[in-house]
């Protein structure tokens, strides 16, 4: 069977989509860690969880977290550039149909329209939030910018919006399993052929 399963710009999509998965399974991993255990509270203080070590210093949680989250913007954006022509072809259908002018999307389209919106809305929210906590980190001595919100409100939209977005990306991931799953395999099978492959050699008959 040749190695050479899987075309070039599927490759560049799915070490884009892997980077993009396992930041967001960072990201995703210790922003619960910062759900269940808050930062709130002082050492005798109402928060029994205080100072609580959960395999790693909080610290370090928060820089898992940080860069996680930063990996994972980085790939989402890259992820969005090279996708632009579906999202601009898909605006162009939904104008064209809310006006008349073209025909209207099916159930299965009309979905992964919703769903697609979904992640990119609270994908968006997520990614401002954590951008302003990465400028304006918080504290006992830290004082409140005031940037359009409170810091509390801030809060809220990042603790929110990441819930929305793992729930809208988990749904993604799920209905994308098939592609997934399929070229993995096809990218497993280049990767371990690929160090003992001998260039010059015709490729195996199947």
């Amino acid at each position: 069977m040749a190695t050479k399963m899987v075309s070039k710009q599927t490759q560049k999509n799915w070490w884009i989509d892997a980077t993009l998965l396992i930041s967001a399974i960072v990201a995703v991993l210790t922003g619960i860690y910062f759900l269940f255990l808050p930062v709130n509270g002082y050492q005798g203080g109402r928060n029994p969880m205080y100072n609580v070590q959960v395999l790693f210093a909080r610290a370090t949680w928060d820089d898992l977290h940080t860069w996680g989250g930063v990996v994972m913007i980085s790939a989402a954006l890259i992820h969005l550039t090279i996708h632009w022509p579906w999202v601009t072809s898909m605006a162009r259908r939904i104008g064209a149909s809310l006006t008349g002018k073209g025909g209207t999307l099916n159930k299965q389209g009309r979905w992964n329209l919703i769903l697609n919106t979904v992640v990119a809305i609270s994908f968006l929210l997520t990614a401002l939030s954590g951008v302003y906590f990465l400028f304006f980190p918080g504290g006992y001595q830290a004082a409140d910018p005031l940037l359009l919100f409170s810091r509390t409100t801030w809060d809220l939209i990042h603790t929110w919006a990441g819930v929305a977005f793992i729930s809208a990306a988990i749904l993604h991931f799920v209905i994308h399993w098939r592609w997934i799953a399929n070229v993995t395999k096809k990218m497993a099978r280049m990767l371990v052929a690929s160090p003992t492959a001998d260039p010059s050699a015709p490729a195996a008959k199947a």
